[in-house]
């Protein structure tokens, strides 16, 4: 994280879902999406939701995180989990006696770990930052709960915390347990968050350190970085590591849809928010496999359209459907998995949460209101895990276990108001036996509270009977239910901006 017209045809049935939009205007052409059953397939696993970032480590004790934990993971498979801070003065890992020799409490760790694994929901280790007695000086990156971002003022005590800190993991879990772990290196040290000097070479021997400690305790512990912003480092960070036989057994990095293209693509050019994150993750994939070591799987263990912190319009708002689901429709197969940051508003990189809605990174608002975004990963939760080959740039077309076809449908446009409202033309071949279409839907209009805090004043803090207006508003509506008829059915969706459908065919 950084700072920062029904017509009937002889063997064509139209089915129109109106959905209480204006007309369109009659020199709008349809956007056609073709839906072929019988498209060439290919797997398509999960990856934009099988792991989330959070806040700082402490925060993982506190029943609302708990809470939102629980509600993200109803709805999308969430498995893993990644959050700062597991070494900082609050969770009392590490000191230093009156002798001046090491002393560990896990005792803080445990009660963190135990709340996550009683969910279903595995750490994602970030091994940072510097605890105070530890740390070659005092350095602070902003964050409100001041971690420690400096070097260690010695690097076998270093290894040695990374030791004992693994060792007492697997004997307290297990080592087939905690070999389904990732343990990633820091966070983002190429920026404000790691103090060391130079950055790029002084972060190469922390990690060098965490990893050969890593490996000591068991070789089946997966260790990887540079965990760092903006897409860099990866092919130095490679070359180092093969240079040197450091264990690696993942890349990752991090970036967000308002990150500039002088900084992750070191080029003078404008990428939009639309594109930014894919053409990172295009970026990185194609590094890893020029290196030494094509196999490693690559991990963006941060993403979202924005790093701000304080767009409602973009993080609170139905935007992120649409955004969201382009980007896995076009980083599919680049990537092993991609971590949203964050699943809840309990965070306090900024400190003391202000308001409802203040443009968070969570799925979830304070007080347990579920966003636009929270029903947007609920609906792309619901497509297929194989995908069929489709020509749209607004569709992703999927096939279920049991041979149900999923399909998602959405109008992107940029953040705020304006942008057009669209018809969408699916046509469906290939589809024998289809009967209905459950058309589900997300705008700002439906499963979204944003338009209702809006309308009360946009008030900092929520009466009992706000609160109750606004988790009504957010509760995702029943699909709409449309009979499909004849060989090659047709159905016509009209979308606002910034609306996801998701269309489910039965038999």
């Amino acid at each position: 994280m950084r700072f920062p017209a029904l017509r009937a045809l002889p063997a064509l049935t139209i089915v129109t879902l109106c959905l209480c939009l204006p007309a369109a205007p009659a020199a709008v052409r349809p956007v056609r999406i073709l839906v072929n059953g019988a498209a060439p397939e290919h797997p398509f696993p999960h990856f934009w939701e099988q792991m989330f970032g959070s806040g700082h480590a402490i925060l993982a004790l506190r029943a609302g995180y708990q809470r939102d934990m629980r509600a993200v993971r109803r709805v999308t498979d969430f498995r893993l989990v990644r959050f700062h801070g597991i070494f900082d003065r609050e969770v009392g890992v590490f000191h230093l006696d009156a002798h001046g020799r090491p002393v560990y409490n896990f005792t803080y760790v445990d009660q963190i770990y135990d709340a996550l694994l009683r969910q279903g929901v595995r750490p994602y280790v970030e091994l940072s930052f510097m605890p105070p007695q530890l740390a070659s000086r005092k350095a602070t990156n902003g964050f409100w709960y001041d971690p420690n971002i400096a070097p260690p003022k010695s690097w076998t005590l270093w290894g040695g915390l990374i030791r004992h800190f693994a060792r007492h993991l697997v004997a307290r879990y297990g080592i087939d347990e905690v070999s389904h772990w990732y343990f990633e290196v820091w966070n983002e040290p190429n920026i404000g968050t790691w103090a060391g000097t130079p950055k790029q070479a002084s972060y190469f021997h922390l990690y060098e350190v965490a990893a050969r400690a890593l490996k000591r305790v068991s070789p089946r512990l997966r260790v990887g970085g540079p965990a760092t912003a903006q897409a860099a480092w990866i092919p130095a960070f490679i070359r180092y590591c093969a240079t040197r036989h450091v264990p690696v057994d993942f890349v990752s990095t991090h970036v967000y849809g308002d990150d500039t293209a002088e900084n992750v693509l070191h080029r003078h050019e404008k990428v939009s928010r639309k594109d930014m994150v894919i053409r990172a993750v295009e970026k990185v994939h194609r590094q890893v496999l020029a290196s030494s070591m094509p196999q490693l799987p690559v991990i963006f263990s941060e993403f979202n359209a924005t790093y701000i912190g304080t767009e409602t319009d973009i993080t609170d708002s139905p935007y992120i459907g649409p955004w969201l689901a382009n980007t896995i429709r076009a980083t599919d197969g680049l990537v092993k998995l991609m971590s949203y940051w964050t699943f809840s508003d309990v965070f306090e990189e900024q400190g003391v949460v202000e308001s409802p809605f203040r443009g968070g990174y969570g799925l979830i608002a304070p007080g347990g209101i579920p966003k636009a975004s929270f029903n947007d990963f609920s609906l792309l939760h619901r497509l297929g895990t194989q995908r069929l080959a489709e020509s749209s740039h607004s569709a992703l077309v999927t096939r279920r276990k049991d041979g149900t076809l999923a399909v998602a449908v959405w109008n992107y446009a940029p953040p705020g108001p304006g942008g057009a409202t669209k018809t969408y033309s699916l046509d469906f071949r290939n589809v024998p036996g289809a009967r209905r279409a459950y058309v589900w839907l997300v705008d700002r209009d439906h499963g979204s509270p944003l338009a209702a805090w809006k309308a009360m004043g946009s008030p900092p803090e929520l009466s009992v009977g706000q609160r109750r207006i606004l988790l009504a508003a957010a509760r995702l509506p029943p699909p709409r239910i449309e009979a499909l008829r004849g060989a090659s059915p047709h159905l016509s969706l009209r979308l606002h901006p910034h609306a996801l459908a998701l269309i489910e065919l039965e038999h």
